[in-house]
């Protein structure tokens, strides 16, 4: 294998039609490559596809349940891809202001194949994830060469973040998947190939952005490399470039700002996202210091651990030596590219990504890039890129300090089933509910739909969410809340229920700090559980 950046070229036709005369040596280029590429997907794969069914109850419970009723209904009310609704806000319709949804689109299609399973959300998004390597593996290849690429792939399937948004229910695999296969088409196309990944590549650079407006950041790498093209003097293919960009824009713009009017036009009023710094004010973010705490806590004891943030500064810091070819430099700066504008994201968002942090998987493929650059400095050091012993025996123990320190801890936090007395909660409302009922739910994270979820119900979350109410922390006082539940009731409520370790973001637990209301539930209502787990009550009507 080489790291040499001047055989990049090459790359650009690897997955193109051949012709019958291409000879020996270059086959055998091919061949060991496209080997290591596979068993790369293969690791991702284990890593994604483990424990692939675990029901919704981990860290991402709370977003997961939300994005799964969007399928449920989807498949049990109304096709229209428009009209995301979720369950949590009592009878509906619950439209809310969401992302365009994919995957809980392609998941609602397999629910109505094969029945529901609460873990096809997952696989869907585990599918996209294996996009995600594949893409990264060729647009590093086209950077910085075959060998970088490797690493950054590898990396990338391996770094414990990774791992667990791409076996997630959430739409993000989907954005980053689409993104980096669009910036992919175009850098190759930018690289001389054919005239129709072009629009290949707005297509699937569109649709990854309406997914999740994070993936508008890859977008300034295409927009670098149309810079590029304008310096040259190249007008007709960046005017062809710029059209496709605008119409791009147009789409996303509209589909947004139907989304908006969506969310403002149904109760509760809600549209997907908060925390910017438009809202918060520069003075608000300022003062917190944009957040950063919360990401160095996010990233050392959730999503990177250790070593791979070692070996992502590594790699930032000593780049890939610069070529003579000023096409190849171009493309070596789109790692760089990427990151300065998942930056300008992150601090326009700051409050919103550290709040729900799978946002930062924008970040990843820069960040894979990086980390595949720094494990190859110590692997090789002063060795060069032969496969001498010494650089074998290197490379393993980077990827047993990675996997021991990062990859198998972390991912073992962050499924941890925390909310697993939500589902319980949820799964005895379903065997208490009769047809029709509504329920009102408080799982073990005051706020998280889970236990509505897999009630296979409609309801609502206690206190009730939406718009710019808080749900995720209890009133000051029982009066309030019995209003609250007064109110839910008239609406047609039917069963109570909640987790009685269940707590708020003030760690105050409702069978505490709400006594009251279940004086009142006991005198009101028929008290149908009662375990070490659970509270269910049947509301009486008035």
């Amino acid at each position: 294998m080489t790291d040499d950046p001047e055989l990049n070229q090459a790359e650009v036709r690897q997955y193109l039609p051949q012709s019958t005369g291409r000879d020996t040596a270059a086959r055998n280029y091919l061949v060991p490559n496209t080997a290591i590429l596979l068993g790369i997907l293969f690791i991702a794969v284990v890593f994604r596809f483990h424990d692939i069914t675990l029901p919704l109850v981990d860290a991402f419970s709370w977003r997961e349940t939300s994005t799964a009723m969007m399928a449920d209904n989807f498949q049990q009310r109304s096709w229209n891809i428009f009209f995301p609704e979720v369950s949590w806000t009592g009878p509906g319709p619950s439209y809310q202001g969401r992302e365009f949804q994919i995957v809980s689109y392609l998941t609602a299609l397999l629910y109505q194949l094969f029945g529901w399973h609460d873990w096809f959300g997952r696989m869907i998004a585990a599918f996209f994830g294996l996009v995600t390597v594949f893409s990264l593996h060729r647009l590093t290849a086209l950077c910085w060469g075959e060998t970088h690429a490797h690493a950054a792939a590898l990396a990338y399937a391996l770094m414990p973040a990774a791992i667990m948004i791409d076996s997630s229910f959430l739409p993000d695999p989907s954005m980053l998947a689409l993104v980096t296969l669009g910036v992919w088409l175009f850098a190759k196309y930018w690289a001389g190939g054919n005239g129709r990944l072009l629009p290949l590549a707005t297509v699937s650079f569109s649709l990854g952005v309406l997914s999740k407006p994070p993936g508008l950041a890859a977008g300034a790498v295409i927009f670098y490399l149309m810079v590029c093209w304008l310096l040259e003097k190249k007008w007709k293919p960046a005017t062809r470039v710029l059209l496709s960009g605008l119409l791009s824009l147009a789409i996303i713009g509209a589909y947004f700002s139907w989304a908006i009017y969506l969310g403002h036009s149904y109760p509760p009023f809600h549209v997907a996202g908060s925390g910017y710094i438009w809202d918060s004010g520069f003075w608000t973010f300022f003062r917190n210091s944009f957040y950063f705490k919360s990401v160095w806590n996010t990233s050392v004891w959730w999503f990177y651990g250790y070593p791979f943030m070692v070996l992502i500064a590594a790699g930032f810091w000593m780049p890939p030596r610069p070529t003579k070819d000023p096409k190849q430099r171009a493309l070596s700066a789109i790692p760089y590219v990427w990151l300065a504008a998942a930056m300008v994201v992150y601090l326009a968002a700051a409050r919103e990504i550290t709040s729900n942090p799978w946002n930062y998987h924008i970040f990843h493929v820069p960040f894979a890039m990086f980390c595949g650059r720094g494990a190859l400095l110590l692997a090789t050091l002063a060795s060069g890129t032969a496969l001498l012993p010494a650089v074998v025996l290197r490379s393993i123990c980077i990827a047993v300090v990675t996997l021991v320190w990062s990859t198998f801890p972390l991912v073992r936090t962050m499924k941890a089933p925390i909310a697993m007395n939500g589902k319980l909660l949820g799964e005895e409302l379903a065997r208490l509910a009769r047809p029709g009922d509504l329920v009102v739910a408080i799982a073990p994270e005051a706020g998280d739909p889970v236990a509505v979820y897999y009630s296979r119900a409609r309801g609502w979350v206690f206190p009730p969410g939406g718009g710019d109410v808080e749900w995720s922390k209890f009133v000051a006082d029982d009066a309030t809340a019995i209003a609250q539940l007064e109110e839910l009731r008239a609406q047609g409520a039917d069963l109570f229920g909640t987790a009685k370790n269940a707590a708020d973001k003030q760690d105050r637990l409702f069978v505490e700090h709400h006594d009251g209301v279940i004086d009142y539930l006991d005198k009101t209502g028929t008290k149908l559980v009662d375990s070490d787990d659970l509270l269910v009550y049947r509301i009486t009507r008035p």
